[in-house]
């Protein structure tokens, strides 16, 4: 998928980006793990699979991927958005947007999680109605449409019809202008990433983390970390035009990549008890606390820090693919739409194997990522699936 997720099929006079497709790859295998550790650590959020003992050592995992990979996705997406309007035209690039993302937002909304929600939220509260009858008059009826991991997709299609109204009212871009040598300067982004910060506090004051909405009733929106999620994806838009992710310099890069390295560890070091300068907890979820305020901040760093560094990491050092990535960058967007499935289905197979949780985590993980990776390399080959995903 050209515009969204891959570089494979680009037919731009840029060089293949085979950084950003690992890159990608590197990111849902986290999504993965992520999603590995829900039933075994101290998370927030629900999860079909709930284990009773739970692993303090996964307590940061969970805050410090929150703070970065999804921006970092919605960033890379936004960035091949301009490249695919221009190429295809605003029909055309609505088409394959609806295409691409829409049928398979909605074949899991409805199709899929549907008769699961009926079965395991609505009959087992007792609900005492026909499916065909909940599925009409509530699911649909009422908007109830549940969409869990898939909130990503349906949020990139709003974020791409926003942007191809703003081009239709715009009509064009201007290009970088190719006299300007360098890109964003270690102020640019140290001031992105403190509006970042002030802006996801205010937010928070209302609507702590894990706190949903429905935007347009429909696409489901945790507030908390929208401000991150949009700005991200129209910078890409930016970066695009102004030929940033190959302006950044590696000097620019390393020192952002460092930064929320140690904005990263420091998480995990105060969790683990091994550096506490402040009496209190500081990941606070929302409100007007100052503890808010701190960790908006340093989420805020810990994003910019990762996605600048990590973008220039890859470019510098693994700009190349052999055959077994370039099949795994093709399934990468099929890999987020299965792997909830997969590995539900992994966790409650090992449910009752009275192994510690962390441990749980692990095989999990280790049997997840190669499974949701071969089990999509087969998805995609069948036919009407190769023309989607």
């Amino acid at each position: 998928m050209d515009s969204i997720y891959s570089t494979q099929k680009s037919t731009s006079a840029r060089p293949r980006l085979y950084y950003i497709d690992n890159l990608r790859i590197a990111l849902i295998s986290l999504v993965v793990a992520h999603h590995a550790a829900q039933p075994y650590g101290p998370t927030g959020g629900d999860w079909p699979i709930f284990n009773p003992e739970r692993s303090a050592l996964l307590a940061p995992f969970y805050p410090v991927n929150a703070a970065f990979f999804m921006g970092l996705f919605f960033l890379i997406s936004g960035y091949f958005v301009p490249r695919a309007f221009d190429r295809k035209g605003a029909t055309i690039f609505l088409k394959d947007r609806l295409l691409r993302l829409g049928i398979p937002l909605l074949f899991i909304g409805i199709v899929v999680f549907s008769p699961l929600v009926y079965v395991f939220e609505y009959a087992a509260e007792g609900g005492d109605i026909s499916f065909w009858s909940y599925f009409f008059r509530i699911y649909l009826g009422e908007w109830q449409i549940e969409f869990g991991h898939m909130w990503f997709v349906a949020q990139l299609l709003l974020f791409a019809l926003i942007y191809a109204l703003w081009r239709l009212i715009v009509r064009r871009e201007t290009a970088a202008d190719q006299s300007e040598k360098r890109g964003p300067s270690h102020w640019s982004i140290l001031g992105y990433t403190l509006i970042l910060a002030i802006a996801t506090y205010i937010i928070r004051i209302r609507y702590p983390i894990d706190h949903w909405v429905r935007i347009l009733w429909l696409v489901p929106a945790e507030v908390a970390h929208l401000p991150q999620y949009l700005s991200l994806f129209f910078l890409g838009t930016v970066a695009y035009r102004r030929d940033w992710l190959h302006r950044l310099s590696i000097r620019t890069g390393m020192t952002w990549l460092w930064i929320g390295l140690a904005a990263a560890v420091l998480v995990y070091a105060y969790d683990y008890g091994l550096w506490r300068l402040l009496p209190v907890g500081i990941i606070a979820t929302g409100g007007s606390s100052w503890q808010s305020l701190v960790w908006s901040t340093w989420e805020a760093f810990i994003c910019t820090g990762l996605c600048v560094g990590l973008l220039v990491l890859f470019r510098e050092q693994l700009n190349r693919q052999g055959n077994l990535v370039r099949k795994m960058s093709a399934a990468a967007y099929t890999v987020y739409i299965i792997h909830f499935f997969l590995l539900v289905t992994l966790q409650f197979t090992i449910a009752d194997a009275g192994l510690p949780p962390f441990l749980k985590f692990v095989i999990v993980t280790l049997l997840g990522i190669p499974l949701c990776f071969a089990v999509s390399h087969f998805i995609i080959k069948l036919p009407l699936a190769r023309r989607i995903l």
